[in-house]
């Protein structure tokens, strides 16, 4: 990368510094066989009120998560700058292209926005996205939340999590901030693919991150949608930006820990998954978390995959389906 890069291409049709409620488009060129002077516009809404905090919040940063989507253009229609001390910079689908298409993925360019920070501004499509979160929008925040789910692959526990961080401070501020959202569980998390990532960019920013995964299967639960709608107002209650009472909670939340890559069950075969253990549910060391079915002839004896220590099944492959390296499943120990 250049020592001094290119201004970002992407124009913001809303102004950042003035109060009010406004709704307008990140809008990026991008000039198409249909559209010679067209443009990726994604939706924004930034809400102010006076000086205090920014939170940027966003989701679909993954096109095919939807809880995120849901509860932010929720948010973006029901906020009002009388409840706000401070600034709330709401992008719901983040990834705009790939959320249109309903898939991780950006269909333009296959890029995965959350693998390709810090971006660049005369890159594709999703390297200027990045570029334009990690250059404009990340140094105006002071709280960034970026709402996952585990798309059309993978279904989770619902839980909001943070990292383990070199400066305890920050960590520490993360994770009381993952506390506020009170999901039904909370996850100290370890990433098996932190290159590039959205979080990662935050956080060497100095901003406080939180990061949810909130069930799966390429569809949004009530259940979860709701968990979202309310994870949000309570962090936004505990940053101070937002005044309307006290934060909500079903029931308390579980924690969770991923210590090692012990956590993490990879096929090393393809073929039809069994699943053997439902999410939430607990596992010892040893037991049964799936097999793996042959699928080329019969009378083949199916592969078997065991936990590797003690705690609950956090995370499983959804599909039906499974080939050799995915992700069968990720067993989160029970933290204090």
């Amino acid at each position: 990368m250049p020592a001094t890069l290119a201004p970002s291409p992407v124009a913001p049709t809303v102004d950042f510094e003035r109060d009010g409620v406004q709704h307008g488009f990140l809008r990026l060129p991008y000039s198409r066989d249909d559209s010679a002077w067209g443009s990726v516009m994604t939706p924004v809404t930034v809400v102010r009120n006076g000086s205090g905090p920014t939170a940027l919040l966003t989701g679909a940063n993954h096109g095919d998560e939807y809880e995120g989507a849901v509860a932010l253009f929720d948010l973006a229609q029901s906020l009002t700058a009388d409840r706000v001390a401070g600034r709330v910079i709401i992008v719901p689908a983040m990834n705009y292209p790939a959320f249109q298409a309903g898939t991780r993925t950006s269909p333009i360019d296959r890029g995965n926005l959350n693998r390709s920070f810090p971006g660049r501004p005369d890159g594709t499509v999703t390297q200027k996205i990045a570029d334009y979160f990690n250059r404009v929008l990340l140094p105006m925040a002071d709280l960034v939340m970026d709402i996952h789910s585990g798309g059309r692959t993978l279904d989770f526990v619902p839980f909001a999590a943070a990292h383990i961080l070199p400066d305890k401070d920050q960590e520490a501020r993360c994770f009381a901030a993952v506390a506020a959202f009170a999901a039904p569980y909370s996850m100290r998390m370890l990433e098996i693919d932190a290159v590039g990532m959205y979080d990662t960019a935050a956080e060497e920013q100095g901003k406080i991150f939180v990061t949810t995964e909130l069930g799966g299967g390429g569809t949004g639960r009530a259940e979860t949608i709701a968990i979202a709608k309310r994870g949000v107002r309570n962090v936004l209650r505990h940053a101070g930006i937002l005044a309307d009472g006290e934060a909500v909670a079903e029931a308390p939340s579980r924690w969770l820990d991923m210590p090692s890559a012990d956590c993490f069950r990879f096929a090393e075969d393809s073929g039809l998954i069994e699943a053997c253990v439902d999410l939430g549910q607990p596992v010892r060391a040893g037991d049964l978390l799936a097999r793996i079915h042959p699928i080329g002839r019969t009378g083949l004896a199916p592969a078997e995959y065991r936990a590797a220590l003690d705690g609950i099944l956090a995370a499983r492959h959804f599909p039906g389906l499974v080939k050799a390296g995915d992700c069968i499943a990720v067993v989160g120990t029970v933290g204090d």
